[in-house]
This record gives structure tokens, sequence and C-alpha cells, in this order.
């Protein structure tokens, strides 16, 4: 039995958006999620099949027949599940893409736009690498902008590969997907850009429970400081001095640690971006030598 404070209130036939959506609210942020409304017009325009927009805009617009139950299953999964929008939806938009997601990989986060914005500079022809690709949309969304570049993914779990290549499919863009961890079996790269696992351990309570829940572990945690995936990565970058730019995404407060190691393999120009909170997310470094 489903606990009554968390469960929409009933739909008749006909029902209108708007009181639709106020029931899918209230169960919602009684769950605790942080953007009730958000989350609920987003379901409630997939299920119908329109944009969100005309939620607001139709007046005419009802609820009623197989969307009713289509969407109070999408509102349980949310407020009883706590399932990410993203994977209930089965879609996430990064940068010019829509791509495809589901829990083999994790969600992609407009902090990895980054990524993508950094390696624009890069040199006609060079050979990129995404490592840990997951979904693929890092090497997904640089191959779009910058066609010219020779761009690869790699990923550990072939599960994730499975859903970076189903994406590449279906938008008809050229990458190349290795099944590796780190450079195990990797060819040469001009260019490295990676998500690395960078969340500590001690830090798992504090992660809302769509994340803990849903999200693979293994793309996110990375021992009791957060650093140790970092260390591994740095370490055999130190053995590849062929690769001549590195962009690293890093969790808040790792600036400092994180800039450390990467002088230690090698790399002697190295900068910071910071995300839309002003945390200093990736870690851009380069070999002048």
């Amino acid at each position: 039995m489903l606990p009554t404070r968390l469960m929409p209130a009933p739909l008749t036939i006909g029902t209108s958006v708007r009181d639709a959506l106020d029931g899918a609210i209230t169960a919602i942020a009684a769950a605790g999620c942080e953007t009730p409304r958000l989350d609920a017009e987003l379901l409630l325009a997939d299920v119908l099949g329109v944009g969100r927009e005309r939620l607001c805009t139709d007046p005419d617009l009802l609820v009623a027949g197989p969307v009713v139950r289509a969407f109070q299953n999408a509102v349980r999964r949310r407020a009883v599940q706590r399932e990410p929008v993203a994977y209930i939806l089965g879609r996430r938009g990064f940068r010019r893409l829509e791509l495809s997601v589901d829990p083999r990989a994790l969600i992609p986060r407009p902090e990895s736009e980054l990524l993508v914005e950094v390696a624009l500079g890069l040199g006609a022809g060079a050979r990129v690498l995404d490592l840990g690709t997951g979904s693929g949309a890092v090497a997904l969304a640089l191959k779009d902008e910058r066609p010219d570049l020779n761009v690869s993914g790699s990923d550990a779990s072939e599960r994730a590969l499975e859903l970076a290549r189903a994406n590449a499919e279906r938008l008809a863009l050229d990458v190349q997907w290795l099944h590796a961890d780190l450079f195990d079996g990797v060819g040469e790269f001009d260019a490295i850009l990676c998500n690395p696992p960078y969340v500590a351990e001690s830090e798992r309570a504090e992660l809302q429970p769509e994340i803990v829940r849903h999200e693979p572990p293994e793309a996110l945690f990375a021992g009791p400081d957060g650093l140790s995936s970092i260390r591994a990565l740095l370490a055999q970058l130190a053995e590849r001095p062929q690769v001549r730019f590195l962009a690293l995404e890093i969790g808040a407060g790792q600036a400092p640690a994180v800039a450390e190691l990467t002088r230690a393999a090698g790399f002697d120009t190295i900068r910071f971006e910071r995300d839309l909170a002003r945390v200093q997310r990736v870690v851009v470094a380069e070999r002048s030598t």
C-alpha cells in the first residue's frame, strides 16, 4: 500500500490539465523532490505527446483515456520510487542533442557541457577520447559541433557502451566506441576529456535518493576522498606524453588536490572552468613540451 500523501489524487475521465497537474505537484512535493511543478509538467506533456508550453496555452486540453493511467504511473515512479525524471522520460537534452538515457549510465548534467566547450578550440583533426563516456553525451556533442575531429568514446561498462552506440546510431554521428578500463588497450590520442567518478564514499548519505537509488554507483563513487579514479587516470597519463590536452570534470573543493596531481603527471599549463554555481568544475591542462 502506497503512502496516501505520495499518491496523486484520482483522475476522472476528462480531467483538466490544471487539476491533473495540481494533484501531481502535491504528490511530488510531498516526496521531497526539489522541482515538483517542473517534474509534473514534463511528465504530463510526455504522456500527452505535446510540448510543455501547450499545457498553458491550450485550454481545451484534457487528461483522458489511457493517458490517465500513464500519467499516474509516471507520478508514482517520481514520487514514491524517486526515479529521476530523465529516466522516466527516457531522454535528456545535452547541448544541441537529445540523448536516450537509462540506468546503464549517468544522466548527463549541464556541468559536463563544459567539457565540450573547452574542447571546441582543439586543432583540426585532433584525436579526442571521451574516457568514461557513459551515454556518449560528451563525445557525441563534440562530434556534432566539431565534425572534423576524430572522436572516440570509451567505457569500462559494456552496458553503457550499448547505450552510447544506440545514441550514435540514432543521431547519425560517427564516433568510435572502445570497451576499456582507463587506457588498457586504448591507442594514441591528442586530447582526453573525462567525467570520472569523483564523489567520496563519505558523501553517499548526502546525495539525493534519485542519485543513490537509480544511477550506476561505479560512475559516482571514488574512494574515501573521491579522488581514487582521478589519481589512477593521471598516473597513466604521466606515461602518455603524446596526450597534450586534458579536460577533467571534478567535484566541489577538489581543485587544489587535482591541480597538484595534474602537475605531477607532466602538465604545465593548468586552469579551471567554473560552472553556473561558480564552482571550479573542470580542470583544463596542457603540455607545452
